[in-house]
């Protein structure tokens, strides 16, 4: 079965408002502490820690990767998901610290 390359906005693209509507919700804003505590590690998509069904939290990161904020990336059957962390700082300066201070 040959997997399709999951697409990511370019960083000229991505726009507050998508990053702040993505940040609007707690399932996101864990997941993304989640991101930000492996300290730019990678981490396998099953790893997270979150109470919902897991199509619900596909949705999520879905809508964090449509808003920029992550990447995927797929390994076999695998799925690794990382932050956009230095894309983020270089287009949104101060915005990760902010979620970082938090942790």
């Amino acid at each position: 079965m040959e997997q399709t390359e999951v697409l990511h906005p370019k960083l000229k693209d991505i726009t507050l408002e998508q990053v702040l509507k993505a940040l609007g919700d707690p399932v996101r804003i864990s997941a993304i502490k989640q991101l930000l505590a492996m300290k730019g590690e990678e981490k396998v998509c099953g790893t997270f820690d979150y109470s919902i069904t897991k199509a619900t939290f596909s949705h999520h990161l879905k809508i964090l990767r449509e808003a920029g904020l992550i990447r995927f990336r797929d390994e076999g059957t695998r799925r690794f998901v990382s932050l956009r962390l230095q894309d983020i700082k270089k287009r949104f300066p101060g915005l990760m610290e902010m979620l970082e201070k938090d942790l």
